[in-house]
């Protein structure tokens, strides 16, 4: 179900307002160009700064513009337990394919009370789950086993991987068997890690160059690396250049040069320097994507 270019689709905003109709106009863009399934309110959509009742409406929007023509990935995840779960049964009410749900930041729960954690989720809501482990943001790490034990459950079917580490991908394949769905959520190694078993990518870059990141993975799952690698080559600057600062502040900035939505962010994230604008800008034109 799940597998290619997924971009974790940006909230645009408008006068400090969620822009509904950007929003749509940015996910029938996506699917014109190739995009194989979308990720809104992750933290790429500034699902930290988004009130529930947004967090909810975006959702609706999405699930109900795609129409089940590619797969819809929820962001459901906190680190409040009570808090993902309602999340997870309002996208099950609109009709996502699955959520995505990150490994509780800032609480620090031990392997037991990550496996406990989404446990309650997976038998609470019978909605497929992506667990989505980054350390980097979340400051706890599951473990391959944890994976592994919670990968037995038959409504937890991926892995969102942001840890940077590509042999992830076989000690997981290991733990969780082959067939369980690993997908990059780190756009800089995603070559790399679909040449470990990996299946795809919910990336960051796609907001912007969704036809060359859909290209680079159905190159990919072609089994042409060579392909993917010229393709890597020309997003490399690009995706250096988005995460100079925070990640969906560059993606912003980049759409906003190609006329695609404003760079509207909310505090207490920040505008762009200057010096990482003009870094955007080569790496676009490096790109092929603006003069």
């Amino acid at each position: 179900m799940l597998k290619g270019s997924m971009p974790a689709l940006i909230t645009p905003f408008k006068n400090g307002r969620v822009d509904i109709k950007t929003l749509k106009e940015l996910v029938e863009w996506h699917i014109s160009q190739g995009s194989h399934g979308l990720v809104p309110v992750g933290t790429t959509g500034e699902s930290p700064t988004l009130s529930h009742e947004e967090h909810e409406i975006v959702v609706s929007e999405v699930v109900n513009t795609v129409a089940g023509r590619i797969p819809v990935v929820a962001g459901a995840g906190s680190n409040n337990t009570v808090e993902a779960l309602r999340f997870m049964k309002h996208a099950k009410s609109v009709g996502a394919n699955a959520a995505l749900v990150v490994t509780p930041y800032y609480n620090k729960p031990t392997q037991d009370g990550l496996y406990a954690h989404f446990k309650m989720l997976h038998d609470q809501c019978d909605l497929p789950i992506v667990i989505y482990n980054i350390p980097g943001r979340s400051v706890v790490d599951m473990t391959p086993q944890t994976m592994g034990e919670l990968a037995k459950l038959p409504r937890i079917i991926a892995v969102k991987d942001a840890t940077g580490d590509l042999a992830r991908v076989c000690d997981q394949r290991a733990t969780c068997g082959k067939d369980f769905i690993q997908v990059s959520g780190e756009d800089a190694t995603a070559h790399g890690f679909n040449a470990q078993g990996g299946v795809g990518c919910i990336s960051v870059t796609a907001n912007v160059a969704p036809a060359l990141s859909s290209a680079l993975q159905n190159a990919c799952l072609a089994g042409d690396y060579s392909t993917a690698l010229e393709l890597q080559d020309r997003l490399m600057p690009l995706h250096k250049a988005i995460f100079t600062e925070p990640g969906l502040v560059g993606v912003k900035f980049a759409m906003s040069e190609l006329g695609l939505c404003r760079d509207e962010i909310r505090l207490p994230l920040t505008a762009l320097t200057d010096g990482t604008k003009e870094l955007v800008r080569s790496a676009l034109r490096h790109a092929d994507l603006m003069n």
